[in-house]
């Protein structure tokens, strides 16, 4: 006969099992719901038009320093993000759309989120399972930092990130061991780049595709997560000069990446080339909006 507080533990247990259980097949559904697909049809395609807004301006960026005969770096609008949200704001029914991508942005975030608490059961439980969920979990992250952006915008407190990047990156050097983080952060900014590399060069990107694609659909994912992957790498040099100098206004975002891109000897030609790519990205998230993969229910069976 089992003792009374041994009974009480195991019922805890397993009322804590049915909560967890309620819990994943309430996420499953949602992320299944017709309006939810809707949502992240939305939020793919507005993730596209951000990367291709950005590609614009580093293409904008690097032809002024053709026409100016020069290779550093020119003004105008920021290749960056929040440059996108800014290019969105001064069109026609800006506040539309930038409502429509935070909105769409705030949903791939929720998808992401579930993905990294219960998705990716089609890989073996461990280490590979707990990767991509913790990739999950760095998307959730991105997709709903750019929504924040684009309610800051809309709530006019929009401003530059590459601002940002330097203000947080001087208070980050100001603590104990603090050059040592940004150190830090710069090798994990240059590894994701590398791995971005990597997973447009293997086609990795495919395991988010349901079912097939073209091969021109291939070759976008190829180009663009391979551009992407440089310039994140190029970010992750400036934190590791800033850390090295110690000085946090070596720190900079993408726009910073494209524009020391567009200051190096052919510079104008090779921003060129990852403006290009960057477009290519934005037009790849336009194929994969309409086949994004979604966990079901026999990804994520339960255990007993």
């Amino acid at each position: 006969m089992n003792a009374p507080g041994r009974q009480t533990v195991r019922e805890i247990a397993d009322a804590g099992r049915r909560a967890a259980d309620k819990a994943e097949d309430s996420g499953q559904e949602a992320v299944q719901s017709k309006p939810f697909t809707m949502s992240l049809t939305v939020g793919l395609v507005a993730y596209g038009v951000v990367h291709i807004l950005v590609g614009w301006i580093a293409l904008q960026i690097a032809w002024s320093g053709l026409r100016s005969g020069t290779g550093g770096s020119s003004g105008g609008a920021e290749a960056s993000q929040q440059g996108a949200l800014d290019e969105m704001a001064a069109q026609p029914f800006g506040a539309v759309l930038l409502w429509i991508t935070a909105i769409g942005l705030f949903a791939l975030a929720i998808w992401q989120v579930v993905e990294a608490m219960w998705g990716h059961r089609d890989r073996p439980a461990g280490f590979k399972r707990i990767r991509k969920q913790i990739g999950s979990g760095g998307r959730a992250v991105a997709y709903a930092a750019i929504g924040v952006a684009a309610v800051r915008n809309l709530l006019g407190n929009g401003g530059s990130s590459n601002g940002t990047e330097e203000g947080w990156t001087a208070r980050l050097m100001a603590v104990p061991l603090g050059r040592i983080l940004v150190g830090v952060l710069a090798v994990a900014v240059i590894a994701l780049g590398v791995r971005l590399v990597l997973r447009g060069v293997k086609k990795k990107f495919t395991d988010d595709l349901a079912g097939g694609v073209g091969r021109g659909v291939l070759r976008l994912g190829q180009i663009g997560y391979t551009v992407k992957g440089v310039a994140f790498a190029i970010v992750g040099g400036l934190f590791g000069w800033a850390a090295i100098t110690y000085d946090p206004e070596k720190a900079g975002g993408l726009d910073d990446a494209l524009r020391t891109v567009n200051g190096a000897p052919f510079g104008a030609g090779l921003l060129t080339l990852m403006a290009l790519g960057l477009a290519c990205f934005g037009v790849y998230c336009f194929a994969w909006a309409r086949h994004p993969k979604v966990s079901t229910d026999s990804d994520t069976g339960h255990q007993t």
